[in-house]
């Protein structure tokens, strides 16, 4: 849609593809409108909210801390690389509608997976999954650094897709193990605060960064946030999950 909208409010370049997020809204509307949840009743005995324990409590448990820090970690990096990537390919001399198809295949990475993760997480466990992830987020980064050629690009947009699948669901999956049912609702709106401030300060981040220094240095700053969520990953290992 990009592509063949990009220049049908020419002179400004682009306006047509904003243009068209209103039309694609209103067919998303549409078929949300037929959807029908079921209102079945819960089984599972949930725990009285006077027994929450307070937030402070709760996402300074070791297990949260590492959550919490995974999902900053691919999330962020995710976004960090992804809003990059294109400025990059256009500066390389790659064309825009190349800019364009490299992230669809990035976004079909990031959510087509998503219709076995979970099964994958049940098989393996979310740390594992997580684990994963991460080193896919190093593999993309690798590839980005190894050259300028659209297949360099692509591939690592597509790895940076299925890493960022692999390690934000995986940690949410370890946050989701770290409270009980009454506190669900505090501590997600906690975690979600800080989740998307800090994708918000990376995607700004990003351009700056991609200014001053580069696409080259996008890509380096992958290695030491990655190795900060492995620490994170090892730490909890040694000291114990302490779960809700």
């Amino acid at each position: 849609i990009v592509i063949y909208t990009r220049e049908l409010l020419a002179p400004v370049m682009f306006a047509g593809s904003f243009a068209s997020i209103l039309p694609l809204a209103a067919v998303g509307a549409l078929v949300l409108s037929f959807l029908r949840v079921s209102s079945t009743t819960n089984t599972v005995t949930e725990t009285a909210a006077s027994d929450a324990r307070p937030l402070a409590e709760i996402v300074t448990q070791p297990r949260f801390v590492a959550a919490l820090f995974c999902t900053v970690g691919s999330y962020a990096l995710m976004s960090f690389v992804m809003t990059g990537a294109p400025l990059a390919m256009v500066g390389c001399g790659l064309s825009e509608d190349d800019a364009t198809l490299g992230i669809s295949w990035h976004v079909m990475a990031m959510f087509g997976p998503s219709f076995f993760t979970g099964s994958l997480i049940h098989r393996f466990g979310a740390e594992r999954i997580l684990a994963t992830g991460l080193v896919l987020l190093v593999g993309c980064a690798t590839v980005a650094l190894s050259g300028l050629h659209l297949w360099q690009f692509w591939t690592a947009l597509i790895l940076l897709g299925l890493g960022w699948n692999f390690g934000f669901i995986g940690a949410t999956a370890m946050v989701a193990t770290s409270y009980r049912p009454s506190e669900k609702s505090k501590v997600q709106g906690f975690h979600d605060f800080v989740l998307f401030g800090s994708v918000a300060f990376s995607s700004l981040m990003s351009g700056a960064i991609y200014n001053a220094w580069g696409w080259t240095m996008l890509n380096w700053v992958v290695f030491p946030v990655v190795a900060l969520c492995f620490v994170a990953l090892g730490t909890l290992r040694m000291v114990g999950p302490r779960g809700r």
